[in-house]
């Protein structure tokens, strides 16, 4: 065993649980009481791993700079991010699409009167790189709060965001006008560490995968 766990950063909320019982089926599990206590640094029983739990735009973040060995997170925040890291498996849970929405009935992908649309969106980078493609100049609102208000309140015409159910855009009369890619979650390796740790990245690789096809 290496000299210290593999620090894994995980995305609080729905993801980070859906990755926790991944890794209880290879067997890293962590003791209930940790997990509902307030600690930041939460180590497996068998002491092969330590998950980090962090906001999901940051998992990134750790990973790259090596602060964690590896992590999970959506496709949707390394799109946006374009960290530079090893990207060794689609974990396949954590399923979501971002897509283009507008109130139901509004004008797309053109307004009248050759009006520059304006589009909220917390994804601004990932919404330039696809009205880019589509040859559409539009005017980019970033938006860290909930998007689906600004059409409402007339900040902006649509909106760029993740949609899973499309429940939150039915309610405030919004419907999806063109998807834009699908997000899962993905592992990603800090490359430094998957150099020196290879043997210990692979049995996680490996393992994860295996977890995977066997559920």
């Amino acid at each position: 065993m290496s000299a210290r766990p593999l620090r894994i950063a995980l995305p609080k909320g729905r993801m980070m649980d859906e990755a926790l019982l991944v890794f209880e089926r290879i067997g890293a599990i962590i003791d209930p009481a940790a997990r509902d206590s307030r600690r930041l640094i939460l180590p497996s029983a068998d002491g092969r791993f330590e998950f980090l739990p962090v906001k999901s735009g940051d998992v990134p973040v750790y990973v790259e700079t090596g602060v964690a060995d590896a992590g999970i997170v959506g496709q949707d925040v390394l799109d946006e991010g374009e960290p530079d890291v090893l990207r060794p498996l689609d974990l396949g849970f954590g399923g979501c699409m971002l897509a283009v929405a507008a109130p139901e009935g509004a004008p797309y992908p053109y307004l009248p009167g050759e009006t520059m649309p304006r589009v909220a969106t917390k994804y601004v980078e990932s919404a330039r790189r696809f009205f880019a493609t589509k040859g559409m100049q539009v005017e980019l609102i970033r938006i860290s709060g909930s998007v689906e208000l600004a059409p409402l309140l007339g900040l902006a015409h649509w909106i760029v965001d993740l949609v899973q159910t499309g429940r939150t855009l039915e309610e405030n009369g919004l419907v999806v006008v063109e998807p834009i890619a699908r997000s899962t979650a993905r592992l990603i390796v800090n490359r430094a560490s998957h150099k020196l740790r290879l043997e210990d990245h692979q049995r996680l690789i490996a393992g994860l995968a295996g977890a995977l096809e066997s559920a």
